[in-house]
């Protein structure tokens, strides 16, 4: 298929779409909660499935603008590729059977699966067009970073926390939370490091293109 033509007609598409899917499944959970007497709406919010899904739905909705891009929104879409795929992992790894809060099926399927692979497929068949640096993927670490100290820290103040393997009730003891968040940070900067260097090795040729036009002129 025609690059100009899935960046220019389809991608656009695509992206509100999912755009649209992701806000359409995180409103009928709120109802859905709401309607149960279950609605809790700091904790619902606080959930990384939910944030990472927030962030990728902005950056699907301005990526799907014409004309370039920022430096800065291309940063936000490698940032966002990262924390979904991490969503999709985690869910797959160690979250099978437990529940998240989300008791209806194709909301749980459009927040932990196809936004995910959407955003990852929007990153790798447009890639940026600048050049990411290793500290540009580190930075990408800094919101699960605080995520993680805002969910222990909360969790300590009102006994409740996201997802089992933080509760150190449930996973064991504070040592096996560590041991859990520390694997799952390290495997978040390996994927940092992928997405940079995929994002460079794709958007290589574009970035050279878009020099070597600038210095014909």
């Amino acid at each position: 298929m025609n690059g100009r033509i899935l960046n220019g007609r389809i991608l656009p598409v695509i992206r509100i779409g999912t755009a649209l899917l992701a806000v359409a499944a995180i409103v009928a959970q709120l109802v859905t909660l709401a309607n149960a007497n279950k609605l809790d709406v700091v904790n619902f919010f606080s959930f990384f499935t939910i944030q990472s899904n927030l962030i990728g739905i902005a950056v699907l909705v301005l990526a799907a603008r014409s004309g370039p891009r920022s430096r800065t929104l291309e940063r936000w879409r490698g940032a966002a590729s990262v924390y979904l795929t991490v969503t999709f992992v985690v869910v797959i790894a160690l979250l099978q059977n437990v529940d998240v809060g989300l008791q209806l099926v194709w909301v749980d399927v459009t927040l932990h699966k196809i936004v995910p692979v959407v955003i990852v497929a929007d990153y790798l068949l447009d890639p940026p067009g600048t050049r990411f640096s290793i500290r540009d993927g580190l930075t990408w670490l800094i919101y699960p970073l605080a995520w993680l100290a805002y969910t222990l820290i909360r969790g300590l103040l009102v006994s409740w926390y996201p997802y089992p393997f933080l509760d150190p009730d449930h996973a064991g003891g504070y040592g096996a939370v560590a041991v859990t968040s520390l694997v799952i940070l390290v495997a978040g900067a390996a994927l940092c490091g992928l997405y940079v260097w995929l994002g460079n090795r794709l958007g290589g040729d574009r970035v050279g293109g878009d020099r070597g036009a600038a210095a014909a002129t």
